[in-house]
């Protein structure tokens, strides 16, 4: 296995373990903050969950064996997964006085709506790092068959 795939498969699997623990904070801050249950809490509660599994699974994958680049159908689904709570996180924002969702501009450190933006941020990076991850798996996996086939059944892994 080249170098630059494992590489880039440890950078990339750290920022996802990285922007789901960011994630995770943010929404379990305003989780903590409410007592009442409904419809928003389950929306934060799938979010947690999401950013739970990219924490745990990107753990795991963290673990250097070959067979990491053969999940790539997970992170695909997991990068499905991040996209649909960052859309649950920008619908949220629609009804928090803090602007349109493209409205970047006042963004402090002491504001529910800059916690909030940030968070819908670090999801959306989480759902790029966990779909690059997924295509970067596809890419070596199919560059490991296209080796495979060219080297012909009696040249293969059966050699001592």
């Amino acid at each position: 296995m080249p170098i630059v795939s494992r590489l880039l498969s440890v950078v990339l699997r750290i920022g996802e373990i990285g922007f789901g623990a960011i994630v995770a904070g943010i929404v379990g801050y305003y989780l903590n903050q409410l007592d009442g249950s409904g419809w928003p809490e389950g929306r934060w509660i799938y979010t947690e969950v999401i950013a739970a599994l990219s924490i745990l699974l990107g753990l795991f994958w963290l673990i250097p064996f070959a067979s990491t680049f053969f999940v790539w159908p997970v992170d695909v689904v997991l990068a499905l997964a991040w996209f649909a709570a960052f859309g649950i996180l920008v619908d949220e924002l629609n009804g928090l006085p803090c602007g349109t969702i493209w409205d970047w501009g006042y963004i402090n450190d002491y504001n529910d709506c800059s916690r909030w933006r940030a968070a819908e941020a670090f999801s959306f990076l989480s759902a790029i790092t966990w779909l690059i991850s997924g295509l970067l798996g596809l890419y070596f996996v199919w560059r490991v068959d296209v080796a495979a086939r060219r080297r012909g059944y009696w040249y293969g892994r059966y050699d001592v």
